[in-house]
C-alpha cells in the first residue's frame, strides 16, 4: 500500500459521507433513537444486588452492534455503486491499488464508527445512566473496530452483489447469525455444542465478549485484549479477501 494514496482515498470518501446527510442521520440519530426504545424497555427491570441492570447489559453490547449493522448496510451498497457507476473501474485505472482502496473504506468509516459509537455512547452514559466498571473509551474503541470488521465484510460481501437488493439480502446471512449467536440472548456455554461450535468461529462473537469485559472489570483484562485482537485480525483478512475477489464492473 501507498500511504500517500491511501490517505487522498480516505480523504476522498469522507468528502463524499458528509455530503450524503441521509447516510449522516442514519449514523447519528437511528442508534440514539434505538437506545431510547432500550431503556424504555428495561428501566422499570430492577436489578439483581451485585448484578448489571438489564439496560446496562443489553444497551452495553448495542453500542458495539450499532456500527457493525449500520457500516456493514452501508458500505456493501457504496461500493456496489462505486462498481456499477463506473467509478471503480476509472479509479482502477490509477495507481490506486485495490487494497488501497479498501484499507481507505476500512479507515473512513471506522472514523465514522468512531463518531458514532462516542455519540451513541454519551447518551447511554450521560441521559439514561448506563454504568460501566470499565473506561467507557475502551467501549468506543471497541465499536469503532466493530464499524472496520463491518465494513470488511460489507465489502467482502458487495463482490459476489449484483444490485443493491442482492447486497441489502447479505444482511440476514452475516448480521442475523452473529446477532443471535454472540451471546447476548442466551449464554455461549449454554447453547447447543453444535450452536457453540458456530459461534466460536464468528468474530462477533468476541467483539461482544470484549465489551462485556468492559462491563464488569475496571482495568482492561487479557481476555479483552485477546478479543480485540481477534476482531481486528478477522478485519484485515476479511478486507483481503475482498481485495482479491473485487471485481472493476458488476454484471
Amino acid at each position: 500500500m501507498n500511504p500517500r494514496i491511501l490517505a487522498v482515498t480516505v480523504a476522498r470518501i469522507l468528502r463524499q459521507l458528509r455530503h450524503d446527510r441521509r447516510t449522516i442521520a442514519l449514523l447519528v440519530a437511528v442508534p440514539t433513537v434505538l437506545l431510547t426504545l432500550v431503556y424504555y424497555m428495561y428501566v422499570d427491570q430492577p436489578a439483581a444486588p451485585g448484578q448489571p441492570s438489564a439496560f446496562d447489559r443489553i444497551a452495553l453490547v448495542m453500542l458495539g452492534f450499532f456500527p457493525f449493522i449500520v457500516m456493514f448496510l452501508v458500505t456493501s451498497i457504496a461500493m456496489l455503486r462505486e462498481r456499477t457507476t463506473g467509478t471503480l473501474e476509472r479509479l482502477l485505472t490509477t495507481p490506486l491499488a485495490k487494497t488501497d482502496l479498501l484499507f481507505g473504506y476500512g479507515i473512513a468509516f471506522g472514523l465514522a464508527g468512531a463518531v458514532q459509537a462516542t455519540i451513541a455512547a454519551a447518551v447511554a452514559y450521560w441521559v439514561f445512566g448506563m454504568h460501566t466498571a470499565g473506561s467507557s473509551g475502551l467501549v468506543i474503541m471497541i465499536a469503532a473496530l466493530n464499524a472496520v470488521l463491518a465494513v470488511a465484510l460489507g465489502l467482502l460481501c458487495s463482490a459476489f452483489a449484483r444490485t443493491e437488493f442482492q447486497a441489502v439480502q447479505f444482511m440476514p446471512v452475516v448480521v442475523a447469525p452473529q446477532l443471535l449467536l454472540c451471546g447476548l440472548f442466551v449464554p455461549r456455554d449454554q447453547m447447543a455444542g453444535w450452536l457453540q461450535a458456530i459461534s466460536d468461529a464468528l468474530p462477533l462473537t468476541y467483539a461482544v465478549e470484549a465489551l462485556q469485559e468492559v462491563g464488569a472489570h475496571a482495568e482492561p483484562t487479557g481476555t479483552m485484549w485477546r478479543d480485540v485482537g481477534i476482531v481486528a485480525g478477522a478485519a484485515v483478512l476479511a478486507l483481503v479477501l475482498a481485495a482479491a475477489t473485487l471485481r472493476r464492473r458488476s454484471g
